[in-house]
């Protein structure tokens, strides 16, 4: 697996390059900017990027942009977002292309070096890494959908482990059922949000945009 970071904090990027490599993957750049970032992209042809959301000179949303044009350069590129805080619109916006091979984690789950390297991994392998702190806190933020109001208990923490990037197995295992109570619950997700079957859209990922920009009210 071949990674590039994009962290301006010196600390933190020299340290994620340690981690890594003591775990046998090969870091080939390790950059300060979003500049040197997409050069890194355009020479080391990397598989996974690691990218945090605020860079320099802006420490705005260079780093979202830096990953969005990363991957127009180099389709397929599997991209782990780090932010300091939860923020809504650039997880969103981090999901409207397709889930596929992204992920989302605040910073301080890097010192959770195996829930850390979890996610890479995912990431790497074609899935979706949400941190759950973020699932929580968009929970709070966003007004409720009358549609996820009808979900039931169960199909809430469904859907809740898929916007964690958790396949059907994992759930099952989380939840302490079978896989084809899973799939029952995901089809029910399905008809009661109105995702047909269509060519156009991944339902799985269309489920989990609508509970990250308007998860139902709990109490």
């Amino acid at each position: 697996m071949r990674i590039v970071i994009a962290e301006d904090d010196p600390l933190l990027r020299e340290g994620m390059a340690m981690l890594l490599r003591a775990e046998s993957l090969d870091v080939v750049a390790a950059t300060d900017s979003p500049k040197a970032f997409l050069d890194a992209v355009d020479t080391e042809g990397p598989d996974v990027a690691i990218v945090d959301v605020r860079m320099p000179p802006t420490h705005t949303d260079e780093g979202i942009r830096a990953a969005v044009e990363a991957r127009r350069r180099r389709p397929g590129l599997a991209i782990l977002v780090l932010s300091a805080h939860v923020e809504q619109a650039f997880a969103s916006e981090l999901l409207a292309g397709g889930a596929d091979r992204l992920g989302y984690l605040l910073k301080e789950r890097i010192g959770r070096v195996e829930q850390f390297l979890l996610a890479l991994h995912r990431v790497a392998e074609g899935g979706t890494a949400i941190d759950p702190e973020v699932v929580t806190q968009l929970i709070t933020r966003s007004r409720p959908d009358t549609a996820l109001e009808r979900l039931t208990t169960r199909e809430g923490d469904v859907l809740a482990l898929m916007a964690e990037g958790l396949g059907n197995t994992a759930i099952a295992e989380r939840l302490f059922v079978t896989d084809g109570a899973v799939h029952k619950h995901i089809r029910n997700i399905f008809s009661k949000l109105d995702l047909p079957p269509t060519d156009r859209t991944d339902r799985r990922v269309a489920a989990v945009l609508r509970y990250l920009e308007n998860p139902r009210g709990r109490t």
